[in-house]
Formats: C-alpha cells, structure tokens, sequence
C-alpha cells in the first residue's frame, strides 16, 4: 500500500539547513565542554569557555527558527493534537533515556551521590517527574536541579511550553504582533540578567522563572527571524559561522555579564541564524554537518549522567592540570560514541516505530472517511 506517500505529506519532513545542523552540533559541544569545565573552575573568570552555557540560548532561538520553517505552512491543515504527537515522537524518547542514565549515575556512582540519604519513594517519585517533565528541584546533591536525574532537562520543559504557545497562539498571529511580544520579552530578558549579573538562571528552583525569560525571547526571534525572510547572503561558510559561534561561548566572563550577554542573546544569536541560512556549505563539510545536527540532541540529552560522576570524581581526587585535560577529553569523545549508540540503538529505532504507528492509524483513518489533518 502507497497511502502513507498520498494522504500522509503533512507528516513528510523538509530539508534540512545544513549549516544550521552544524551549528547545533557546535553548541552541543560547547555546553557539554562548558559543564566539565565549570566543577574545575567555579571562578568563572578564570574559565576559557565559561559562556558556554549561552549554548542553550542558540538552541532557542534555532528551535524557533525550524519550528517556523517545520510548521507554519501546514499546522493548522495538521492541528494541534497531530503537532503535539509529531514534537513528543521528537523530543520526548529522549528524555526519558537521559532520565534512565541518569538514575543509574545516582545510585550506582563510584565516586559518590550519596544515594543513601534518600528514601526509594523519592527517588522513584523524582525519577517519574523527571520523565514526564514534572519540575521537582528536591535532591540537594543535584543542586536542586528542575530535574535532578538530567539537568538539561529544564530547557526541554521550556521547549515544550514553546511549542505550546506556539501551537494556540503563535502560528497565527501577524508579524507585527510577534515583533510586538519579541520586544516585551527583549525586555524582559534585560530585567533578569540586569537582576542577576548574567543569564545562568533556569534551571534550578530558585531560578525556575528565569528560564521562561530565555525561552520566550529566543524561541520568538528565530521565529520573527524566519517569517521575515532574513537570510543575508555571506561567503563565512560552515567554519567561518562556527567561529563566530564559538567566540559567543569563550568571551570573558566578566562583572559586565548584564550587558554583554543580553547584546549576545538579543542580536548576535539571531544574526547568525540569518547568516546560516545564507551561507554556502562546501561539498566536503556536508557529512559532517549531517552528523552533527543528527547526535547534537543525543549528545545534549545523555551528557549529564557522567558529568555528575566526573563531578564527585573531581571532587574528591582533584587531578592536575595536565590530568584533568586528557579526562575531558577523553570524556568528549566518550560522550559522542555514547551518544551516537544511543542514537542509533535506542532513539532513531523508537521514533521510526512510532512514527509509523501513527501514520498507520492516521491512514486507516482517513481510507474510512476520516481527515489525516486533524
């Protein structure tokens, strides 16, 4: 039966921006690099790559950019219940494997975590909340973290928030509207890093209304990026944007942070995306762009469980220089196999099964009279 390639094209997947892939990539090497570094160097000032946590606000604003380019043509043909499935079937296998890795880092690290202290009712309730995305900032040896089992999970809620908004609201209103709420959240993520010296904030209790700040000014950028048609026609390249990209994450950190920071977030982000979109890829860069768009959100999801280990193993050895340099990068390079096999393994096999469960149903639904768009 061909039904899937007839009734099913709202479903179908459009090209990728290539250099855009990369650039992820870059960032999800840049934040995992940036979460080693911070338990050496908690001075920050003292840290080459201490805004590397801005990575996450680049994977907003690209979220709001391909969401638009993904989405706007055909979600309201699609409707909300089929965008929401299509976004969970992405997102979410994920998270729970970042949030099993994560409990098996608690209990079973060899260099501490102290899971003792806690009884196995809150663990299993902190781990439930963890994969259903519920915040629950309870463990004190985590931080305090939204999600103590996969930190990083606290941007994947905002995402899902993102696409909710985005769903109801977004898709349909004017341009002038968006640039109208991307101006108030401008605003608002001034207010926060202003409040707090910088844009760390997020993904902790204490900070949790942080995170919605850089969410939604992100996340409407990219979009107003894409529904303006800002593509600037550049010769930079996949190598010339990914040093840009880069020097984001390795400018000083400093008692400034409240200005620069925001200029970065506000303008720079969103410059580079239009730059991207209007670059020339070499032929010879192509595979490696591909590959690093496709293990940047394994790579993002799966890295923390072995942070915290690495983080105990600091702690309580406290290698030289030297010593701690061959670790992280043995740990970079562990934690893309690690990636790439959770990817190939579990991820990919997980979405194409329920990809195509959904499609089934949709089909059979739609040869009996029913509508694949709603």
């Amino acid at each position: 039966m061909n039904m899937n390639k007839t009734t099913l094209p709202i479903f179908r997947t459009k090209a990728h921006f290539e250099i855009l892939d990369g650039l992820r990539g870059v960032a999800a090497l840049a934040v995992v690099t940036f979460h080693f570094m911070e338990w050496a160097y908690t001075d920050f000032t003292t840290n080459f790559i201490a805004h590397g946590f801005l990575a996450v606000d680049f994977f907003f604003c690209l979220s709001g950019f391909v969401i638009g380019y993904a989405y706007d043509d055909r979600i309201a043909r699609m409707g909300a219940l089929e965008f929401f499935k299509s976004r969970i079937i992405r997102l979410h296998p994920l998270i729970i494997a970042g949030s099993v890795l994560g409990l098996l880092a608690f209990l079973f690290d060899p260099f501490g975590g102290n899971p003792e202290l806690y009884s196995a009712g809150k663990v299993l309730l902190t781990f439930l909340c963890s994969i259903f995305l519920i915040p629950l900032p309870i463990i004190e040896d985590r931080g305090f973290n939204l999600f103590s089992f996969n930190a990083p999970s606290w941007s994947l809620f905002w995402e899902y928030v993102a696409n909710i908004a985005y769903a109801f609201v977004l898709y349909k209103i004017s341009r002038g509207y968006l640039r109208l709420l991307t101006i108030l959240a401008a605003v608002a993520i001034c207010m926060v890093c202003y409040r707090s010296g910088n844009l760390l904030g997020g993904w902790s209790g204490p900070t949790f209304w942080d995170g919605s700040a850089r969410i939604a000014y992100s996340f409407l950028a990219g979009l107003l990026v894409f529904r303006s048609n800002w593509i600037i026609k550049n010769r930079l390249g996949f190598t010339g944007l990914a040093i840009m990209l880069l020097l984001a994450f390795v400018m000083p950190f400093t008692e400034w942070n409240w200005v620069t920071e925001p200029l970065v977030v506000l303008f720079y982000f969103p410059l580079l995306i239009a730059l991207a979109t209007g670059a020339a890829l070499a032929p010879g860069l192509r595979k490696l762009c591909v590959f690093s768009g496709k293990i940047s959100y394994p790579l993002y999801m799966t890295h923390y469980a072995v942070l915290w280990m690495f983080g105990n193993y600091y702690t309580s050895h406290q290698p030289g220089t030297l010593q701690l340099t061959l670790i992280i990068i043995a740990g970079l390079i562990l934690l893309v196999g690690m990636a790439y096999l959770v990817m190939v393994i579990y991820d990919i096999p997980v979405r194409k099964y329920l990809s195509d469960k959904r499609n089934k149903g949709i089909t059979i639904q739609d040869a009996g009279g029913g509508r694949p768009e709603s």
